[in-house]
């Protein structure tokens, strides 16, 4: 993780048509230099609460994996954690990682014990695990993982933030 500089949150305010708001840090960066995770506080400055620690912003990605979810992915996984014990519960290490990251930025009694994606009992947003794995790289979040393999190159026709 790196603190963001005014160009990298230019670059995700271009990725997302917006300024982002709560950021931390850079989690992760595309293969093209710009940033695609960011890692956001779990209050916003506002007061609000913001459960999402790792943010996907790049538009590539965040299609391609929108695509994955349309394909019914998200149902395949669920049901295999009701039938695949050890994935069940390295899914639900996942989710205490992704909480102790959390807490690690700071502590949000709204949210305690709330990760994000669905963990640790069902999935409900590819966008999260991707960000998860990508964050904190592969072995973590094993349904993260499944996601990234699913997907071809996103980065190899230029900037992410060139692709709004």
């Amino acid at each position: 993780m790196t603190a963001p500089t005014a160009d990298d949150l230019d670059a995700v305010e271009s990725q997302l048509g917006r300024r982002p708001r709560g950021v931390h840090a850079v989690a992760h960066r595309c293969p093209c230099g710009d940033p695609d995770v960011l890692t956001t506080e779990p209050r916003l400055d506002d007061g609000r609460p913001f459960p999402t620690t790792y943010y996907l912003t790049c538009p590539r990605l965040t299609g391609a994996i929108g695509t994955l979810e349309g394909s019914g992915l998200m149902s395949e996984m669920s049901a295999l954690l009701h039938t695949d014990a050890p994935l069940a519960a390295a899914y639900r290490r996942a989710h205490e990682a992704y909480l102790a990251d959390r807490a690690r930025l700071g502590i949000v009694p709204e949210i305690d014990g709330i990760s994000a994606g669905g963990m640790p009992s069902r999935v409900k947003c590819l966008h999260v695990l991707a960000a998860h794995s990508l964050a904190v790289g592969p072995g973590v979040n094993p349904l993260g993982d499944q996601t990234l393999a699913a997907l071809a190159p996103w980065w190899e026709v230029g900037s992410c933030h060139e692709a709004r």
